[in-house]
């Protein structure tokens, strides 16, 4: 089975890296679909999100939830953005960090319990996004690239004409979104992890060189336009967004991408962010700076002592 690995626990201690100390992230484990007809039907109330806002994985299906007016279709839990050990994140019952919530199906005190209720054998990594099949008590996906497409069209007969119109992934750009989104995946979207977890200088020096390379690319992508692909909010736009907003506030110090800032460095790029933010509520009001923090600062292998940095203030620039 093949992945773009769009789900995370970060700690670093779990993370495994190959024989040059390259970081590699698992597969994702859980791959199924919502369609008519099919296994898991598209209902009012069924499904159920568990995130963290700490994770850019997880902010993707919070944005495009929001984007498509699924908030009252998919119930979301929140878990702790902190990481206590590698049975996942922790619900409000262990870490009633501000936000964090009680798990409300079962009384999961970690999120390695639901996991276990989907499959008792399983043994793969506990991930965020992870999309709930409350009717089955199964776990349907926690891939999320593949959970923000099935936001994006899954529910379209039971939202509002409005909601059902806006298309992330439309045919006349569907190869050109790919294709973007292979390169920014590859060095940018995973090549912020690939440098912070690196366990030899070799792999930490190449991972953040391409991710600069990429970044300067993105550059002149954006220079004169509001968003990646053609004239129009795609999930290409989306899924660099979750990685760009965390860059300054947190991968440019934990994680030791620290050649430039976006602001500092990167006009374009830095304007793009801002617009998103500032001008659309799915962007602002599912990114969570402290959750942010708290989720890299808290990696025990990389920052043992847990200090959490102030910086950047503030932590995005007005527009």
């Amino acid at each position: 089975m093949t992945t773009t690995g769009n789900s995370a626990n970060h700690d670093a201690t779990v993370l495994p890296t190959d024989k040059s100390g390259a970081f590699v992230r698992p597969v994702s484990s859980f791959r199924s679909v919502i369609v008519k007809g099919g296994q898991y039907e598209p209902e009012k109330g069924r499904y159920h999100l568990y995130i963290n806002y700490g994770c850019p994985w997880a902010g993707r299906t919070l944005i495009v939830r929001k984007l498509k007016g699924l908030e009252d279709v998919i119930d979301v839990t929140v878990l702790s953005p902190r990481q206590f050990d590698r049975q996942g994140w922790a619900f409000a019952d262990i870490d009633d960090y501000p936000l964090t919530e009680k798990d409300p199906l079962f009384g999961a005190k970690r999120l390695s319990e639901i996991y276990f209720k989907a499959e008792p054998n399983y043994a793969g990594r506990y991930t965020v996004p992870l999309l709930f099949d409350k009717k089955t008590n199964t776990i349907v996906n926690n891939e999320s690239s593949e959970i923000i497409r099935i936001f994006n069209t899954a529910f379209n007969e039971i939202l509002p004409a409005e909601k059902a119109a806006l298309d992330l992934y439309p045919e006349r750009l569907r190869a050109e979104i790919d294709e973007i989104n292979s390169w920014v995946y590859d060095t940018v979207n995973n090549g912020v992890y690939r440098a912070g977890f690196a366990t030899s200088q070799q792999a930490y020096e190449e991972a953040v060189t391409k991710l600069f390379e990429s970044l300067d690319r993105l550059e002149k992508v954006l220079e004169g336009k509001d968003y990646l692909v053609g004239d129009t909010l795609t999930e290409a736009d989306v899924r660099l967004f979750t990685t760009i907003v965390r860059f300054d506030v947190a991968y440019f110090t934990v994680f030791k991408c620290n050649i430039r800032t976006i602001r500092d460095g990167y006009p374009a790029i830095h304007l793009w962010l801002r617009k998103l933010y500032w001008n659309n509520p799915a962007f602002k009001d599912t990114t969570h700076f402290d959750h942010i923090k708290q989720g890299y600062y808290t990696m025990p292998s990389l920052n043992p002592h847990k200090i959490v940095a102030l910086g950047m203030v503030p932590n995005i620039l007005s527009l």
